[in-house]
């Protein structure tokens, strides 16, 4: 008999035999590597996707709810809705020249202050605010009928923060219409630079949409485009493929492709080192200690909780630019899981504290931060950790 005191691999495991599958037939029917489902069913790693725990508990013929061992609105991809959302939707489908209707064009300074400071809220996780100046940005940049590089390039970087945080609030299909409007925009602004932007959100959307092989593809073309016109002279160029290297890197983890990995983070590293410092050129945050970052986001996609404490322990997080909340707060995420599946949970009830001190917002809306927290409450001793509910319910998990 299955019980609810299991855990979502050790029940994924038990209907998989019953079903007489092999882990490496689910994985294959998934997407995901054998590696990876083992991972699952020892518990080195959760299932961080609605979608394929759907999935998998089509194919071994059960409810989510069996699977996952709480009622549906607690699976693992439910989120905290984002005010303004519906308003970017809007702005995003009003089509308003196909109408005949032509909204204000702002002057162009005036737009480029507004992106900037859109770009600004964004990677210092203040996604409300983010959202809130969206819909407005999206439709004062299409009120321009110029073709212009200079207009081209505002509206790439305007379509650009909009495709980051549709992604980072699990809105695929709408993140993914802002990164191919940015990449379409990009083409016209005939930048290398821009187009490297372009691409990454482009790969963002795909992850989003569960379409790991294609974002792995143009994450490692993009790159590769732009590898032979590295000029440390030219530090925009040099930042976008660092970031798709790194991007690339974190993919081939997830398929516990380990060459693939150290050779795409290592190239990262040189082009971090060419530049000498850390910086945020083409609002990349691209620098020796993003590559760091991504090198313990890497060891988390493989399930290698040991592997991201040591790498954390080498990093000095005030190396980064100033306002770079979210990449700053994205390691105490990675440390925080580190002492979850070591069962260490006061160690990282802290870090989640610390996501939440650095970037409040961060922790309310990031699939993986609302997933550990319910496996901790799950087996929670209050008097170890009493923190745990309180933050808990502020992330609005509880």
């Amino acid at each position: 008999m299955v019980t609810m005191s299991e855990t979502i691999g050790d029940r994924i495991a038990i209907y998989r035999r019953r079903k007489g599958m092999s882990q490496a037939q689910l994985a294959g029917l998934v997407g995901r590597s054998e590696s990876w489902l083992g991972q699952v069913e020892r518990g080195i790693r959760s299932v961080d996707k609605l979608s394929v725990l759907m999935d998998i508990a089509q194919l071994l013929g059960v409810d989510v709810e069996t699977l996952s061992g709480r009622q549906w609105r607690y699976a693992p991809n439910g989120g905290t809705h984002l005010s303004s959302l519906d308003d970017i939707r809007q702005a995003l489908t009003g089509y308003q020249h196909l109408l005949a209707e032509q909204p204000i064009a702002w002057p162009l300074p005036q737009l480029n202050a507004a992106v900037t400071a859109a770009h600004s809220a964004y990677q210092s996780a203040e996604y409300a605010s983010t959202a809130g100046m969206l819909p407005s940005i999206l439709t004062a940049v299409d009120a321009y009928d110029e073709i212009s590089p200079d207009v081209q390039a505002i509206r790439c970087a305007a379509y650009t923060v909009a495709a980051k945080l549709l992604t980072k609030v699990g809105e695929a299909h709408l993140a993914w219409i802002c990164a191919d409007r940015a990449a379409t925009a990009a083409l016209g602004a005939e930048s290398l630079s821009t187009q490297g932007m372009a691409a990454y959100q482009v790969v963002c959307a795909l992850l989003q949409a569960e379409r790991t092989d294609e974002a792995e593809a143009i994450a490692v073309r993009s790159a590769e485009h732009l590898m032979p016109h590295i000029d440390p002279a030219d530090p925009e160029v040099v930042s976008q493929a660092g970031a798709l290297w790194l991007i690339s890197g974190v993919i081939a983890a997830r398929r516990v492709d380990r060459t693939a990995t150290e050779e795409r983070l290592a190239t990262a590293e040189t082009l971090a080192e060419s530049l000498g410092r850390d910086g945020n050129h083409g609002w990349s945050a691209f620098g020796p200690t993003n590559v760091a970052i991504h090198r313990a986001s890497a060891a988390a996609e493989m399930g290698d909780p040991f592997a991201v404490l040591k790498t954390a322990s080498l990093i000095d997080l005030e190396s980064l630019p100033e306002g770079m909340r979210g990449r700053r707060s994205m390691l105490h995420l990675n440390l925080a899981w580190a002492q979850v599946q070591r069962r260490n949970d006061p160690e990282a009830t802290l870090h989640l504290l610390e996501v939440e001190r650095v970037a409040p917002e961060l922790l309310r809306f990031h699939v993986i931060s609302r997933e550990m927290m319910r496996e901790m409450l799950k087996r929670e001793r209050k008097n170890r950790t009493p923190a745990l509910r309180e933050v808990a319910t502020r992330a609005g998990v509880l």
